[in-house]
């Protein structure tokens, strides 16, 4: 696999940061997950990794983490700016600077924040609507004509944010390869997001383009098309229709109004044909014809109409595969199984040369959780 030998630190935290460490995981990299002694993780996003439960604001917690980060190749920062300088495991104290050393100058410093690290915003709090509202995309959504709606918390935490800073590690290691030299990777969640959405933002200062020069609902791509839309069926679940090309178009009305049933198309007395597209008059039309017919028969009836319905396992699977590369063992099980935080606490500080001295001082210190007491908790 494309990262293996590849050892990376990844401090606990929400979405995006567990996301990217997911990546590099899937890939082969080794990861380990930072807790909080007597932390109770509710991450799901830990395929693969390990956890180490330990206290970096306590010294020799601190010393331990600086020794095992002084021997990795990855740390992933989800914390707000000035957290980890706090604790005295900020990237100078790795990568040096002003000519002075640091513990491991090819250290791959990779930082998420959620607004950019410079102006008002820096100190500020927020969540993925938030910074989808910064970066100017939500504005752009569908929804209702007063609001946009929202797509969960899929653009910024993990396509602007871990995604995107899963990318920036890789780019890294790539350079590290000709530099020798690690590097900080900065990544913030409403440029990240800005850059996903590239298309629509530049598409929108266009004049000529109409796909998203009108008002919310009536562009192509965002509800205002009847051939680009979500439709209830009978069964209250819904199909997809997206069908822009008039080829794709033709295939799609043409078997939707054959499987409609005779009484509805008798009743309804009108069918919408490939032509219907390119008239732009008839579009409401057209939505309701498509409204009332999806309604006729169940979600899976109107599946095989139109196709096969593939079967995907109830845990993602990592993708891209790069073919040739060894496979990735998964669970596929309908139940995810969370990582305990401190679950190898032990193993992780043998396997870094923390002697046996040093864990007699972190456990009198209460930097780290005594494994037997741990376990009758």
């Amino acid at each position: 696999m494309a990262l293996r030998g590849v050892k990376v630190v990844e401090f606990a935290g929400l979405a995006p940061g567990p996301f990217a460490g997911l990546i590099l995981a899937d890939n082969g990299a080794t990861v380990i997950r930072v807790d909080r002694p007597g932390a109770v993780s509710v991450d799901a996003l830990c395929r693969g990794k390990r956890s180490i439960a330990i206290n970096p604001k306590i010294a020799s917690g601190r010393e331990a983490l600086k020794k095992i980060i002084a021997s990795s190749d990855v740390l992933i920062d989800p914390f707000r700016p000035g957290v980890l300088e706090r604790l005295g495991l900020g990237p100078e104290v790795f990568l040096g600077k002003d000519g002075k050393g640091g513990l491991n100058e090819r250290l791959i410093y990779g930082r998420m924040a959620g607004f950019p690290r410079t102006g008002r915003q820096k100190d500020m709090a927020g969540h993925d609507i938030n910074y989808l509202a910064s970066s100017g995309v939500l504005s752009m959504l569908p929804g209702s004509e007063d609001r946009p709606t929202f797509p969960l918390n899929l653009l910024a935490d993990f396509g602007g944010g871990g995604l995107t800073c899963a990318s920036g590690i890789l780019l890294a290691l790539l350079a590290r390869h000709q530099t020798g030299r690690g590097q900080v990777v900065n990544t913030d969640m409403v440029q990240g997001v800005r850059y996903l959405s590239s298309f629509p933002l530049m598409l929108k200062q266009v004049p000529t383009a109409s796909t998203f020069a009108g008002k919310r609902g009536s562009n192509l791509l965002d509800g205002g098309a009847p051939f680009y839309n979500i439709y209830p069926c009978k069964d209250g679940e819904c199909m997809s229709v997206g069908c822009i090309e008039p080829q794709f178009f033709r295939t799609f009305i043409e078997g939707f109004v054959k499987a409609l049933p005779n009484d509805f198309r008798r009743r309804y007395g009108w069918d919408p044909t490939p032509e219907t597209q390119n008239k732009h008059e008839e579009w409401p039309r057209l939505r309701d014809y498509m409204e009332k017919g999806f309604r006729t028969r169940s979600r899976d009836e109107w599946a095989q109409v139109f196709h096969d319905r593939e079967s995907f396992p109830v845990v993602p699977a990592p993708h891209p595969h790069v073919v040739g590369s060894s496979p990735v063992q998964r669970d596929t099980s309908p139940s995810v199984s969370l990582l305990a935080a401190g679950e190898h606490t032990d193993e992780i500080l043998l396997e870094f040369g923390v002697s046996k001295a040093q864990k007699e001082q972190l456990l009198q210190d209460k930097a780290i959780e005594d494994a037997v007491t741990k376990a009758k908790l």
